[in-house]
């Protein structure tokens, strides 16, 4: 009685049945085992479960506001191979891949947890959960040095044999990140087998599932069986192209860029569901999703458009490109048993690899080398802002191949009238394609829907029955030409040469440069003042 009425006295209330409202305390595996009996294997991964959340560690997101991170996740995280993508530096702007990574980490654990929780029976176990977003987090190791300018255009012209990709890299990096770090005690500690880590690569390596029929003789992954393909699907979908890696970075981008994002993932992980299709589980969405899934990929022809393949990032991009190559067999990176690798024999070696970031514009850049001149002057071009200049872009009617570069810049070089000839070399030719995500077919030919009356029942969508406003062709191929050179009357000529080579190609009337019938000189020049082809030259840069 002293005692109670010393807790009134301080404002708590002991109700009478203490027991029943109390939390009860996590019960102690013998004593699950002996009350739970048959349902010991789940009891116990619950209970572990529980333990491993009080590790969790909180990330403040500047999209996904406060997120909780898995302890492996962490460990990881705190790796050198993965703080090496921390910062993209990158001259005007910073990009941030670390966040990206998880970002996409964090959305893959919310999506794979929605989908245990909507539908149990497809048994989705905690290692399956863990190892969906270690993938998440996991993707993007195997970057480059300023992403995909490394990946898409040194490594093609420095090595066209390699045929690189950075998935490969990411895989080959994993690796090298579990050895060096000696990370597999803990992936142990969470009851992570050889055969998860096969499946975290295989997710990380996003290979495109052939197969239409899911059996046992045709299925060819290791990592989990056909019962488990739409896990597949989660991290990097190469069926759909609808996946969290594409909802983390289009809500990073907007945001950072100032466009509007009209896609909703939150929305879309609630209509999530798993349906067999064609003998195959897949990810599929409720029908009258149908236009917020339009949205996410005019969103990413719009990021494309005002963003990745802006002129001049793309010109700065080919710059980097051609002082990194300059540079190649000059700066050297220090790989496994103390052997030297230059910048692109990196990617054979992930010690060397591991060392290869971003810096290495400014180690080229702050050098004093003599041999480093050439690839000195193009970054200080960058650095002033001195750019090649774009003197003009077109639309092709029909389809060109890249194969075709050499030959369009003699053309172009050609078209000159008088004067000393121009060198083809000096036209930097920038093919670039927009599309939503599957060339020029329409992305939501291989999107399954469900309905409310049948759930489980999937259902494919005819572009008109969406809407009758959506687009009659999902690509267009551009192409832009830039020159090196700076002097006015060469850029001048050059353009004209450029005016002239689309006027007798199957493309639009050129833009960014004076149409045809404009070429002759106006009054005003002729009185003294700037020509039209002037003017439009000081708008442009």
């Amino acid at each position: 009685m002293q005692r109670e009425s010393r807790k009134r006295r301080v404002g708590i209330v002991t109700p009478p049945d203490a027991r029943v409202l109390m939390t009860p305390r996590t019960p102690s595996p013998k004593r699950y085992r002996k009350e739970n009996g048959d349902n010991l294997e789940m009891g116990e991964a619950n209970l572990r479960a529980r333990q491993d959340e009080k590790h969790y560690k909180v990330f403040n997101d500047s999209i996904h506001g406060h997120i909780e991170v898995h302890p492996l996740c962490v460990e990881i995280i705190d790796t050198p191979q993965f703080q090496r993508g921390c910062y993209r530096v990158f001259p005007g702007a910073s990009h941030n891949r670390f966040e990206h990574c998880i970002g996409t980490c964090y959305l893959a654990g919310r999506l794979v947890k929605s989908l245990r929780k909507r539908q149990p029976e497809l048994g989705i176990t905690d290692e399956d959960m863990l190892c969906v977003r270690i993938a998440g987090l996991c993707h993007d190791l195997g970057h480059g040095p300023f992403s995909h300018t490394f990946g898409a255009l040194f490594i093609p012209t420095a090595r066209p044999d390699a045929h690189w990709k950075h998935e490969d890299a990411s895989v080959r990096m994993f690796d090298h990140m579990m050895m060096r770090n000696k990370l597999s005690p803990s992936f142990e500690k969470y009851n992570l087998t050889e055969r998860d880590v096969t499946f975290i690569k295989e997710l990380i390596a996003a290979t495109v599932l052939e197969t239409t029929i899911c059996t046992s003789e045709d299925w060819p992954y290791k990592g989990r069986g056909p019962e488990k393909s739409y896990l597949y699907e989660i991290v990097a979908n190469k069926r759909t192209g609808i996946d969290v890696d594409k909802f983390d970075y289009f809500s990073r981008d907007c945001h950072c860029l100032g466009i509007n994002n009209s896609f909703d993932h939150k929305r879309y992980m609630k209509f999530a569901r798993v349906i067999n299709v064609s003998g195959k589980l897949q990810i599929c969405v409720r029908d009258k999703e149908a236009g917020n899934v339009y949205d996410m990929f005019h969103t990413r022809n719009s990021l494309f458009r005002r963003a990745y393949q802006h002129k001049t990032s793309n010109i700065i991009e080919r710059m980097i490109t051609e002082a990194l190559l300059k540079a190649d067999r000059k700066v050297l990176f220090k790989g496994s048993n103390g052997k030297m690798f230059s910048i692109s024999e990196c990617i054979d070696d992930m010690e060397a690899y591991s060392q290869l970031s971003d810096h290495v514009y400014y180690q080229i850049l702050n050098s004093s080398d003599p041999a480093l001149e050439e690839a000195r002057k193009i970054l200080l071009r960058i650095q002033r802002r001195d750019l090649y200049k774009c003197i003009g872009h077109s639309i092709f009617r029909e389809r060109r191949d890249e194969k075709e570069i050499p030959d369009i810049q003699l053309d172009i070089a050609g078209y000159i009238e008088d004067g000393p000839k121009l060198d083809p070399e000096d036209f930097i030719i920038d093919m670039v394609t927009f599309d939503y995500g599957m060339k020029d077919r329409n992305p939501i030919d291989e999107v399954r829907f469900y309905g409310k009356s049948n759930p489980d029942k999937p259902l494919f969508f005819r572009k008109d029955e969406v809407s009758n406003m959506l687009p009659e062709m999902f690509a267009e191929q551009h192409i832009r030409v830039y020159f090196r050179k700076n002097d006015p009357k060469l850029l001048e000529k050059a353009q004209r040469c450029f005016l002239r080579w689309c006027g007798r190609q199957k493309c639009t009337t050129p833009k960014g440069g004076d149409a045809l019938a404009e070429l002759t000189p106006m009054k005003s020049a002729q009185q003294g003042g700037p020509s039209n082809m002037e003017r439009r030259l000081s708008y442009q840069e």
